[in-house]
């Protein structure tokens, strides 16, 4: 077969919510796009949410939510109520807002990516004043971790768990069958839109994170106790997915998860990367580097602190996760959005989590201050294991 070159100004390659956003702003801005992804019309299934005002301008949001959520809940030690409303997204709402325009895709697989060119598997070659990987982060032992079981069901099987409010953002209530001294794992209970919830056991930070069947044996125990029904056919999701980057930069420019833009500490980047293309589509534009404005020093200031977070999540004794936690909810919203949403505020961010380590008891403020220190993260056999 003979192969052939395509020539562009931006080749993206990944087309899941980063790389389709990237594209689809790209061609709005009058770019040359080629875009390249194994199975480009493929349905996105993961279950993607954010806080509703993470969702930038240029996107109507009412339009991608599937549900919204005016009141989330978390469970620590306690009740807490937020007042930051969430939404989960509608993936063929969001996919279908995401038109590709004017931009050219190919259905292929990248066998090399490079800063100027990529080669496919079956020979054909893209070459592009810039190309950008946007390929999603891959799991690997030394990476911190998150991973969830989950099942879908409708509304009122859900109603045992969900009560009077709509959603649990977290619920770190003991009756999931789990001994108190192994990794911890938080149900997240969220409405779907159409008379669906999602329940799912969710380990939030491991290295590794809890198996799929460690996770589902803790939701049916969770389940059992609280009288949820599961049918036999629910609809399941299993989460896994590495909320850390390996440190060696990589030689072509990055965007999305694979560029570290999600949160360390929670796994969210999809209103993250929303966010910021616009800004990495400006500099391709003016001829700059992309990497350069999505990692502007702020945002970098911001990512060191939150590795701080994660550190201090992998070293938390699991007895004392929830009241960590506890302690973060009690923050006013102002001090709880800066450490969750704000990418280029250093200021911002560090008074948040001097704000937790001001209420923390004692036992997490030794946690705390030892992430801090300039350490290398612990090894995986320091850390809980599962069974």
């Amino acid at each position: 077969m003979t192969s052939r070159e395509t020539v562009a100004d931006l080749a993206v390659v990944g087309l899941g919510p980063a790389g389709r956003a990237l594209a689809h702003r790209a061609a709005a801005a009058g770019l040359d796009v080629v875009a390249v992804d194994p199975h480009p019309d493929r349905r996105w299934t993961p279950t993607y949410a954010a806080w509703c005002d993470e969702l930038p301008g240029w996107l109507d949001g009412p339009a991608v939510v599937a549900a919204r959520v005016e009141h989330p809940r978390v469970w620590t030690t306690r009740e807490q109520v937020l007042t930051r409303p969430y939404c989960v997204l509608d993936n063929d709402a969001l996919l279908a807002a995401l038109d590709l325009g004017s931009a050219r895709v190919l259905a292929g697989t990248a066998a090399e990516v490079e800063p100027d060119r990529v080669i496919l598997l079956d020979g054909n070659r893209l070459r592009a004043r810039q190309v950008i990987d946007a390929r999603g982060a891959t799991p690997a032992p030394a990476l911190a971790e998150q991973t969830a079981f989950g099942v879908v069901v409708s509304g009122e099987a859900a109603s045992p768990v969900l009560g009077d409010g709509e959603a649990w953002f977290m619920d770190w209530r003991a009756d999931n069958g789990a001994p108190p001294d192994e990794t911890p794992s938080f149900l997240y209970a969220v409405p779907l839109g159409r008379d669906r919830v999602l329940l799912e056991e969710t380990c939030l930070v491991g290295r590794p994170g809890l198996s799929q069947e460690a996770l589902r044996t803790r939701l049916e125990a969770r389940l059992r106790a609280r009288g949820v029904p599961v049918a036999a056919h629910a609809e399941r999701e299993r989460v896994r997915f590495p909320v850390q980057v390996p440190r060696a930069a990589a030689a072509t420019a990055t965007f999305g998860a694979r560029a570290g833009i999600m949160h360390p500490g929670t796994g969210y980047s999809v209103a993250a990367s929303l966010s910021a293309v616009d800004g990495v589509v400006g500099a391709i534009v003016a001829g700059n580097d992309p990497r350069a404005a999505l990692w502007p020093g702020a945002a970098l200031a911001v990512r060191a602190l939150r590795e701080v977070g994660l550190r201090a999540l992998l070293r938390l004794p699991p007895q004392f996760t929830a009241e960590f936690f506890e302690a973060f909810f009690d923050l006013p919203t102002g001090r709880q959005r800066a450490y969750l949403s704000e990418r280029a505020d250093p200021v911002a961010v560090s008074l948040a989590m001097a704000a937790v380590f001001r209420r923390a008891p004692n036992p997490v403020r030794r946690t705390l201050a030892r992430a801090v220190l300039p350490t290398v993260n612990p090894t995986p056999g320091s850390l809980p294991r599962p069974r």
